[in-house]
């Protein structure tokens, strides 16, 4: 069964050009982008989206990083689409991520590591809320092979 989940690229993704190649990565392996827009994230999206971060030693880096320039943010959905994004994007930490992954290609270090995808149904219910309207995701389209196959 299909899932959904929510991807963002974060600033120094946008920032170093890797949109394309990041949102490439997603559609090779075969998922479906049913959301998808540049935005500048406002104080009040990124307090929501890191809210249980609020009071640890690192959320105002945190709040300012992810505040500090563009992001891509997607709705992407698929089979295990969760699961599988975050084995796409590899560990928090480049240096521990796995060869092949986004991190792994992409990221400089902890702090700046190109890309965000939620852990859970519930997160990913919760951050595509804060980023999109129900009206700007477009869930009722097929992909080529969707339609070849008559999915």
């Amino acid at each position: 069964m299909a899932e959904r989940t929510f991807i963002a690229i974060k600033p120094d993704g946008v920032k170093r050009n890797l949109i394309g190649k990041i949102v490439t990565r997603f559609e090779e392996k075969g998922y479906k982008i049913i959301g998808l827009k540049l935005l500048l994230p406002t104080l009040e999206m990124a307090q929501k989206h890191y809210a249980e971060h609020e009071g640890k030693p690192f959320y105002p880096r945190l709040i300012n990083y992810i505040t500090s320039g563009p992001i891509v943010a997607m709705v992407v959905e698929g089979v295990n689409v969760i699961e599988e994004a975050r084995k796409m994007m590899g560990k928090t930490k480049p240096e521990e991520a796995e060869v092949g992954t986004i991190r792994f290609d992409y990221a400089l270090c902890q702090e700046y590591n190109i890309i965000h995808g939620s852990d859970s149904v519930a997160s990913a219910e919760r951050e595509i809320a804060i980023y999109f309207k129900e009206e700007e995701i477009c869930a009722n389209w097929k992909t080529m092979t969707e339609m070849i196959m008559n999915v």
